[in-house]
């Protein structure tokens, strides 16, 4: 029985990531991905948006790390880059298109969103949401959220011309995505123990929120039970 309900203005602060080689990994969330480097020291790096001073993501260098298989370890499935409209959406699924890397996308309906990973597998999102008057819920209450294909054209067509300039300000930690071993026992945690609320859930995955929002936390057993 949950007791407790976390605010409902909680918000996701900033995401912290160890890495295997900080230069490299600076670049990627640079280069690929659009944040700017806000200060460096004592191997970590702190990264932003344009236009923000807020740390968004923090890189911590660990030495002789091992780069570890997508899908092989309960923990960060991805972290998600939540930016401010369809039209930022747009412009970067049209620079990562440019960057030759492989770029995975869905349309679940309550958003859209992107899927790229880092040089250490660490998984990235970069998605706009729907506005919230168009969510829809089943007969249970809960949200709909799908996998439906990307209205890819639609995107790049809102984009348009403009150039990309990076992740704009306005960007923040939209949400965080884990591998779990077990769902009930995490359910009992992040439901019973912090105080989220379910909001969607499947057979082996559910994604939790305060106030109302799609999801600030997913977590699912896609890496195996136990």
């Amino acid at each position: 029985m949950q007791a407790n309900h976390l605010h409902e203005k909680t918000r996701l602060g900033p995401v912290h990531l160890k890495v295997s080689e900080l230069d490299r990994s600076v670049r990627f969330y640079g280069e690929v991905v659009g944040l700017r480097e806000l200060h460096r020291a004592s191997g970590r790096a702190v990264l932003t948006a344009d236009g923000d001073e807020s740390p968004l993501v923090v890189l911590h260098e660990l030495p002789n790390a091992i780069v570890m298989p997508r899908r092989t370890t309960a923990g960060l499935y991805h972290f998600a880059l939540l930016v401010p409209n369809r039209r930022a959406l747009g412009l970067s699924l049209r620079h990562l298109l440019t960057c030759g890397i492989h770029v995975g996308h869905s349309d679940h309906l309550v958003s859209e969103a992107l899927y790229i990973q880092d040089p250490d597998n660490n998984g990235i999102e970069i998605y706009a949401d729907r506005p919230r008057e168009t969510w829809r819920r089943d007969e249970s209450g809960r949200y709909v959220i799908t996998t439906d294909p990307l209205d890819v054209d639609g995107l790049l067509k809102e984009a348009g011309d403009s150039p990309w300039e990076g992740l704009p300000a306005g960007t923040s930690i939209g949400h965080i995505h884990f591998h779990v071993s077990d769902l009930l026992e995490a359910r009992r945690f992040y439901i019973e123990t912090l105080g989220f609320d379910l909001m969607a859930s499947r057979d082996s995955a559910m994604f939790v929120s305060a106030g109302g929002y799609h999801h600030h936390v997913g977590l699912n057993t896609w890496a195996g039970v136990g």
